[in-house]
This record gives structure tokens, C-alpha cells and sequence, in this order.
């Protein structure tokens, strides 16, 4: 297996060398990056199997960076470093698709066990998709499965990472309805007490791209006190 390459992007050397100095412990290839600037180059520069991003840097900060990285079609995990008291960041980078959060001061073992966790997460994903190529038609709405597109008609979407497996989720379980914390759990792979209004935000912006009246939504819809649904029927299923 190839060694898994993880960017650090702290601006506090004596952290970042101790969060490098257990990962590689662990087997890791580490890259620090000690502000936003390099963090930035270095992050766009290459595929990286992790990166590991502190909020607070001078130059561009953690949560500009994230909403870079998540604006690209190439899914990268993000780990995000917060403080105790940034209950704010934790909640927009949460929102802006970063996959997990350690708080500072933090111990390193839970950060060691956090990132295996991201690990294992990504490969049951990966090990999932791979034999289901599949291209599922819901009204107006096509997935396809094996290259990640979404057809809206002919007009082809340009959704997130998340987003697109937030429809995904949805068009895969057509009249079912999910709670918030469901949906974390299923999509995000993390239920986080509070962090249910990351599901509004990303319905929101996913019923701006997919909707033809984002006000009126009809494929995914609004169950009133419980969660949400996908409307639509599916009209075919083809491997």
C-alpha cells in the first residue's frame, strides 16, 4: 500500500512538529506548512490523502482554505485544529465540508485515532462505490455514479464532494425520510450533537444547483418536524 501523505498546516511550530512527529510514528508522510500562504500552495500543489488545518494562520485563515479545497471536484478528508472557544469556526468549517474537528489543547493520541478513523472511513467509502457504477434518473435529475456527474436535463451540475453524496444518499433510498442527525452520520460519518443545521445548509445549497425553484423544492423535500426526503420518483436503475 502507498504511504499516505498528509499536510499539516499549523502556524505554531511546536505543535506542528509534534502532531509530524506521531503521524509519521504511525507510518505517514508529513508536510508542514506553517501559514496560510504556504498552506494554500502546498495544498493545491498535489493530491493529498489528509490535510490537517488550523483555523487561526496568518495569511489566508483554515476556513478560506477549506472552502478552496471544497470547491474543487477532487475530495480531500480536512481535519480542522479549533480552539475551545471557537464554537463559530468549528460550525462554518463544518459547514464549508471539513470532516472532522480536534479542539485545542488536544491530545495527540485522540488526534492519531481521529485521523485513523477519517482513514478507515474514506477506504469503506471508496471499497462501496467501486462495484456499483450506476446511473439512477429521478425526473428530470440523472446521476452517474461511476464519473460523479449530475444532469439536471441536459445541463450538466457542478456539485461538491458532499453535496454530491448528500443526492447521492438521497436518490439511493427515494421516499425515505432521514432525520439531521441521520444524515450526519450516514454522509458526514459523524454524528455531532448541534451540528444539525450543517444539514440546512448543505440542502440549501444543493436545492439551489438541482431545483428549478429552490422556494418550491421537488426532489428534495422538507417532512416537517422529522427531516428530509427525496420526492422524486426513480424512473430507472441501470448498472
Amino acid at each position: 500500500m502507498n504511504q499516505r501523505q498528509i499536510l499539516v498546516v499549523e502556524d505554531e511550530h511546536d505543535i506542528a512538529q509534534l502532531v509530524a512527529l506521531h503521524l509519521r510514528d504511525e507510518g505517514y508522510a508529513v508536510t508542514i506548512a506553517s501559514d496560510g500562504h504556504a498552506g494554500k500552495r502546498h495544498a493545491f500543489a498535489r493530491h493529498w490523502d489528509l490535510v490537517i488545518l488550523d483555523l487561526r494562520l496568518p495569511g489566508p485563515d483554515g476556513l478560506s482554505i477549506c472552502k478552496a479545497l471544497r470547491a474543487e471536484s477532487n475530495y480531500v478528508p480536512v481535519l480542522m485544529l479549533t480552539s475551545k472557544s471557537a464554537e463559530l469556526d468549528r460550525v462554518l468549517g463544518l459547514e464549508l465540508g471539513a470532516d472532522d474537528y480536534v479542539t485545542k489543547p488536544f491530545s495527540v493520541t485522540e488526534l492519531v485515532a481521529r485521523v485513523k478513523s477519517l482513514f478507515r472511513r474514506v477506504d469503506a467509502l471508496s471499497q462501496a462505490r467501486e462495484p456499483q457504477a450506476e446511473s439512477l434518473d429521478l425526473g428530470d435529475l440523472r446521476i452517474d455514479t461511476a464519473s460523479r456527474e449530475v444532469h439536471v436535463g441536459a445541463t450538466r451540475v457542478e456539485l461538491t464532494a458532499r453535496e454530491f453524496d448528500l443526492l447521492l444518499h438521497f436518490a439511493r433510498h427515494p421516499g425515505r425520510v432521514f432525520s439531521r442527525a441521520q444524515l450526519l452520520d450516514s454522509v458526514w460519518g459523524f454524528g455531532h450533537e448541534g451540528y444539525e443545521h450543517t444539514v440546512n445548509s448543505h440542502i440549501n445549497r444543493l436545492r439551489g444547483k438541482i431545483e428549478p425553484d429552490s422556494e418550491h423544492p421537488r426532489y428534495i423535500v422538507t417532512v416537517w418536524g422529522v427531516g428530509y426526503k427525496m420526492e422524486a420518483p426513480v424512473q430507472g436503475v441501470r448498472a
